[in-house]
């Protein structure tokens, strides 16, 4: 009878001569990590800023409110303390917005420069690890050759 050939042994062969090297998927870990570090710490900076505007912002309308609540002597100071708070409202709103405003403009911009940097990064490991793997697979090839 014919003794059928091992295959499993085979493909072991053909899988060893070709050495897989895990330091450029730890090295692109590594960088991932980082990344997702440094957007969550532009994420929670902003978070705590915007915080800060929302109490402000509060404070600033419950102290207006507390003007507005107290009693007037005549029917009209009524009309004019309610005219009052909704035009220092509408000024402090536009503030606020304008603040708001300003923390989405730094998260984006700190956000382009991160991503640029990480690009740059990325880009530099992949070229790494297919430089070295190119000269690996040579050796592997000439290795196989030479058999």
């Amino acid at each position: 009878m014919t003794k059928t050939p091992d295959v499993t042994a085979m493909f072991k062969d053909v899988m060893g001569s070709f050495p897989v090297d895990t330091a450029a998927m730890e090295d692109a870990f590594k960088t991932t990590a980082s990344l997702n570090e440094k957007l969550s710490g532009v994420a929670l900076n902003a978070a705590e800023k915007s915080a800060d505007i929302s109490s402000k912002w509060t404070k600033d309308t419950l102290a207006k409110l507390s003007d507005m609540a107290k009693a007037k002597q005549e029917p009209a100071d009524y009309a004019k303390a309610m005219t009052d708070f909704a035009s220092a409202s509408a000024e402090v709103a536009a503030e606020h917005m304008a603040a708001f405003a300003e923390i989405a403009k730094k998260v984006q911009m700190d956000t382009v420069e991160l991503m640029m940097a990480a690009g740059k990064d990325i880009s530099d490991d992949a070229s790494a690890a297919v430089k070295k793997a190119s000269v690996e697979v040579q050796a592997a090839a000439k290795k196989a050759t030479a058999k």
